[in-house]
């Protein structure tokens, strides 16, 4: 079921993938990553789709305070501990908290992979900030119930779109967790025909419209939402 873009032992990106760690500068901190090719596959290494949708958050500025938040497939967790850090207090340029009201963040991913996920999220997270990110199972159209629909501001997912046989449960998924004014941001790379086949089938449920290519990754980010809405964040 994995997708392995490379040989083991292949040159430097295959390096990066296989070490047995990742660092990364986001919202004035360093996060520090483990990493576990050989036991969890996919899961356990950082892609690139992640590092361009997390840089884009922070460079677009924006505003995840007191949103409801969710992550699909989140893997390592760099995303999620991302979003946990930049939707926190606004500083002032004196150092005086303005905002006390931080994002509230659920991190998920299939069951496998929740104990190596937690690890990531508490070493890399502050104490007072660790209650506002939750890590909980999902797996696609099995643990909807778990979640209550509607109630998310932002459904995030990077590189999830790669195995055409989960393409049918990732969309019951965001219907599910969907208001009409919930946004979708998706960031992959447009790999095979079926990635392009499963942006066909989102968009005969969303409006869906790409808001950001980074060409040195060749990663593409989409923005959904229900019906023709295009409001911005």
């Amino acid at each position: 079921m994995a997708l392995v873009p490379y040989e083991e032992g292949g040159g430097w990106a295959a390096r990066q993938l296989h070490s047995p760690s990742a660092t990364f500068h986001f919202a004035s901190r360093t996060i520090r990553l483990q990493q576990d090719w050989r036991r969890l596959g996919v899961a356990a290494v950082v892609w690139d789709a992640a590092v361009v949708l997390c840089a884009y958050l922070e460079m677009e500025g924006i505003d995840l305070r007191d949103r409801s938040v969710i992550e699909l497939g989140a893997g390592t967790g760099l995303l999620g501990i991302v979003v946990t850090l930049l939707g926190t207090w606004t500083v002032s340029v004196s150092r005086v908290l303005l905002s006390p009201v931080g994002a509230r963040v659920t991190i998920t991913d299939r069951a496998a992979a929740l104990e190596f996920l937690e690890s990531n999220v508490q070493a890399n997270l502050p104490p007072e900030l660790r209650p506002r990110a939750v890590v909980k199972e999902l797996t696609w159209g099995k643990d909807l119930d778990n979640f209550p629909p509607g109630a998310f501001d932002f459904v995030l997912g990077a590189d999830i779109v790669y195995l055409e046989e989960t393409f049918a449960e990732l969309l019951q998924t965001l219907e599910h967790l969907c208001s009409e004014q919930t946004v979708i941001l998706l960031s992959c790379r447009i790999r095979y025909e079926r990635d392009l086949k499963f942006l066909k089938m989102l968009r005969d449920r969303f409006s869906v419209y790409e808001v950001h290519y980074d060409s040195s990754k060749d990663v593409h980010i989409y923005k959904a939402q229900r019906g023709s809405c295009k409001d911005d964040f």
